[in-house]
């Protein structure tokens, strides 16, 4: 071994994970931590660059940003905030103190346990959400194609995704959906509503933002979209090819609908017995309201009045907390699948250092055979006769091959019994 000029094999110990999320920081706070696309490759290489890490990878979603990296230096606060200083020098003093005091640290298993658990989506802010495990691949091969990570974060990502195809695959975790948006969708379908319907949609926020995608998906044609601002309702009806109409025209509109899917901040009912009458029109036909806004923007009456289905924001947070509830009693058998790909992946780690910190050992054995038939042994080796020297280049090429495997085996057996 005296021979071989072995570079730096990474070892477990020196996984290393910052993170911050909804769990440790508010939201607006992880948001400022998210690096512009355009701007990830040149801020993330210096930062790798300067603190000498082997690995880097770099995390960001809506609700948490985390560097994993790999590297001997200890974990602490005062670590945590050079990273954060340098990354974002304008921040203010304070910022930079909130950061360094609020980061979430982990290294070696417990940073391997977390890269898995949060690729399970255990440690999301809707246990069961799959997205993340798209995203987090997404991002790493992002790094791996900007030349920051390598051959380790490449092993440990393959069972990172391994491990999180058994548990979205092996247990119920994703099964039952827990969003408001995902689950008003599924009330609709349930009251067989087509997307040929008429939809009257009241309000242009989030929450409605996120229901017209998922209706998008089903092929939402027809609707009018009402909002007291009419530019975020006309930005909304552009995205859906609809008509956009300011909320005071509710009282007018006579064009007839199916659905009425009503969030607003409201703090007074919207729909009132006058309003819904006027929508109605006349007809007889099944009339649907959900309406997800908090106070309701359906008046009591107009149920009490005119029996629509009524599907109201209390309801669907039932359905939630239920299915939630149950996501959250797969997490024993998440953790389990966890814990054994944790167990399966420490051999085969111990079995990669081996192999990277031999690979020399055949080139350099074929060096010291070269050197003693060429000169320290040319002279002895030229006054043989042809059979001889035949049996010899046989004995030799025997013995190196042994040589080469021998260590080898040696290497990986003492090495897994640690």
């Amino acid at each position: 071994m005296a021979y071989l000029q072995c570079k730096k094999v990474f070892v477990l110990k020196d996984l290393k994970v910052i993170a911050y999320t909804f769990r440790n920081c508010t939201l607006d706070e992880v948001g400022s931590l998210v690096i512009d696309k355009s701007e990830r490759p040149t801020r993330l290489k210096a930062l790798k660059e300067k603190f000498n890490f082997g690995e880097l990878f770099y995390i960001a979603t809506c609700n948490r940003v985390e560097f994993i990296f790999s590297s001997e230096k200890e974990l602490d606060s005062s670590f945590a905030k050079k990273i954060i200083k340098s990354l974002f020098p304008d921040f203010t003093a304070e910022q930079h103190d909130y950061y360094s005091i609020n980061a979430a640290m982990y290294a070696n298993m417990a940073a391997l346990e977390h890269l898995m658990r949060i690729s399970c989506s255990l440690e999301s802010l809707v246990v069961g959400e799959k997205e993340i495990l798209a995203q987090i691949r997404e991002m790493y091969e992002e790094c791996r194609d900007w030349g920051l990570t390598g051959d380790s974060f490449r092993l440990i990502m393959n069972r990172v995704v391994k491990a999180s195809k058994e548990v979205y695959t092996n247990t119920k975790i994703a099964e039952k959906p827990v969003s408001v948006a995902s689950l008003a969708c599924r009330s609709l379908r349930m009251h067989q509503v087509n997307m040929d319907a008429k939809f009257l949609i009241i309000g242009a926020g989030e929450t409605i933002q996120l229901i017209t995608k998922y209706l998008q998906k089903h092929n939402l044609k027809n609707c009018v979209i009402f909002n007291r601002t009419l530019s975020k309702a006309q930005i909304l009806a552009d995205e859906l090819k609809a008509k956009a109409l300011p909320l005071d025209e509710l009282k007018n509109y006579k064009g007839g609908f199916d659905v009425i899917l009503t969030c607003t901040g409201a703090t007074e009912p919207i729909i009132t017995p006058e309003i819904f009458e006027g929508l109605v029109n006349g007809s007889t036909d099944k009339k649907i309201i959900l309406d997800l806004a908090l106070p309701n923007d359906t008046a009591p009456e107009v149920i009490e009045q005119f029996n629509p289905v009524f599907i109201s924001v209390q309801q669907i947070q039932e359905i939630a907390s239920r299915n939630l509830e149950e996501r959250r009693g797969e997490l024993v058998h998440a953790e389990r699948i966890i814990e054994e790909n944790i167990l399966e992946f420490i051999p085969i780690l111990k079995q990669r250092r081996v192999e990277l910190a031999m690979r020399e050992v055949p080139e350099k054995i074929k060096e010291i055979k070269v050197k003693a038939v060429e000169s320290v042994f040319a002279n002895e080796i030229n006054s043989l006769d042809e059979n001889s020297r035949e049996v010899l280049e046989k004995v030799l090429n025997y013995v190196e091959k042994k040589y080469i495997s021998v260590p080898m085996v040696m290497a990986k057996e003492i090495l897994m019994q640690q």
